[in-house]
């Protein structure tokens, strides 16, 4: 019996995405002493939305200490990492704690139906593999799927189109005629490179976003104790200021006064014209969508060669942009700075659970999770970054180690028999999501059209509090939340690697 009870402590476990959030917990999985785990990435190499968008000027937009893994700390060059930093910073993580020998690059999941005769997911590659895992963990991002807009006569255009995400940097922009549709966090720091080598740039924005400055510096390079201290008490100090930013965006308290001010005064401070000022100022209120941080995106404006158009767009005609009051803006390029899918979620992933009922129909008016995590009726299933668990002020990654914890738990509670399968009771889970759509209208993502809500009426990415707050009530699973085991298999005996061909 013991025997078999030893044999019985390696659930697989296959985690879906090699970005921030799937590295995070495949690391964690091997620093507790599970190393049955697989990782399975679309693209050919590792890094998420740092290896994908590697647009001119791509960095982070919270100071990098705080976007790093708490058990990972790093001496960033700058306060504001770029690309290529922090993607040499998850590579150089993945490195070291031996995750090449678990992941699969250039392998996209298709499909995920849980078989309920052996209580395992069985994925369908794009290939035809097939994989098998006890524990499913999509960790696909709100932010991995491109969003285009849906203007007529796209196919008509002569010139060159790409994605901000799927940068072309073959296409030399140097002297063109260049259009930037949007004017959201990737524009915000896409604008100012491009302005530098354009022969021309227009700019066409639906609405204003709030901009503080970006009070950049260089860290010198340190090492031993107080390398170590400076690095934590950068990475406390950043986490306190944006947990006292939050209340200003879910209850609309004073401090959200006090960044219009500061948006307000750089605006002032660095745009010239008073007509542009105008059409630069935002109508939302503070925080309605992610505030742009940037010093330079403003004096962009202030050259003669780059023009702001607050025209809404009517088409895309073959020689450039018309907007409704029948202007046509002649560009040879344009590039779509028009964010992501996020409320898709796994979308396109195909996901069946028990009774062979579609992820797809029971997210037909909104994608909802109990913490964020599991969704009841998909036994063993834990999504990362899924439904509630973006910030507005902060750093996702923090909000992730907490799933990652809380996934962790789950792991060891299947690993010593104590349960079968993990199946969120529907009560729990329509309770948690009941709370999150009380809360949510009270705060200033509903105010406004933004990616946090897309097309669907109520706002789904965002949680309506502190991280210190989803922390608390991720520590631990809570069994009682869950439904009772019913008869069927348990964890298989002995290692399964899962693969199956």
């Amino acid at each position: 019996m013991n025997r078999q009870a030893s044999r019985r402590r390696a659930p697989h476990v296959v985690i879906i995405g090699a970005g921030v959030s799937g590295l995070g917990l495949a690391m964690a999985l091997k620093r507790s002493g599970h190393h049955d785990f697989t990782i399975v990435e679309k693209g050919d190499a590792l890094g998420g939305v740092w290896r994908d968008n590697t647009y001119p000027g791509a960095a982070c937009d919270i100071p990098a200490h705080l976007y790093s893994y708490s058990f990972e700390r790093h001496d960033w060059s700058q306060r504001y990492a770029g690309q290529r930093e922090i993607l040499e910073y998850l590579r150089g993580c993945a490195d070291k704690h031996g995750l090449e020998a678990h992941l699969r690059l250039g392998t996209e999941v298709r499909s995920a139906h849980f078989e309920e005769g052996t209580g395992r997911w069985r994925l369908r590659t794009g290939t035809g593999e097939t994989l098998e895992a006890d524990i499913l963990v999509p960790a696909c991002g709100q932010l991995s799927r491109p969003a285009y807009p849906r203007i007529p006569g796209t196919d008509r255009f002569s010139g060159h189109t790409f994605h901000s995400s799927r940068w072309d940097h073959g296409h030399d922009l140097t002297g063109r005629r260049v259009a930037v549709i949007g004017t959201g966090a990737s524009a915000i720091q896409i604008i100012p490179e491009v302005a530098r080598h354009a022969g021309r740039l227009t700019v066409f924005q639906r609405s204003a976003p709030y901009v503080v400055p970006r009070w950049d510096r260089v860290y010198p390079r340190r090492e031993g104790v107080l390398a170590r201290l400076a690095r934590t008490s950068a990475r406390l100090g950043w986490w306190t200021f944006n947990e006292l930013t939050v209340p200003g965006l879910t209850r609309r308290r004073p401090i959200s006064r006090l960044t219009s001010y500061g948006c307000a005064a750089q605006l002032a401070r660095q745009i010239h014209d008073p007509v542009t000022r105008e059409r630069l100022t935002p109508r939302d209120e503070v925080g309605c969508k992610r505030i742009g941080v940037s010093s330079a995106y403003y004096p962009a404006f202030n050259e003669p060669h780059v023009e702001l158009v607050t025209d809404p767009i009517a088409e895309i005609t073959e020689r450039g942009i018309r907007t409704e009051t029948g202007v046509e803006h002649r560009v040879d390029t344009i590039v779509y700075a028009t964010g992501f899918t996020a409320t898709d979620f796994l979308s396109p992933l195909r996901v069946t659970g028990t009774g062979g009922r579609s992820l797809a129909d029971t997210w037909k008016e909104g994608a909802r999770a109990y913490l964020g995590m599991t969704v009841p009726g998909f036994p063993n299933m834990f999504l990362l970054y899924g439904p509630h668990t973006n910030v507005g002020a902060g750093s996702v990654v923090y909000m992730v180690e907490s799933q990652i914890r809380y996934v962790l738990d789950a792991v060891r509670i299947l690993a010593r028999g104590k349960r079968r399968r993990l199946d969120v009771r529907p009560q729990a889970e329509e309770s948690f999501t009941a709370e999150m759509r009380r809360r949510l209208p009270g705060t200033v993502w509903s105010t406004c059209r933004n990616w946090y809500r897309g097309s669907g009426r109520y706002v789904t990415t965002n949680w309506p509090g502190q991280t210190m707050e989803y922390r608390r009530r991720t520590r631990r699973v809570n069994l009682a939340h869950y439904q009772p085991d019913r008869a069927g298999p348990g964890m298989p005996h002995g290692r399964d690697t899962g693969h199956r061909s």
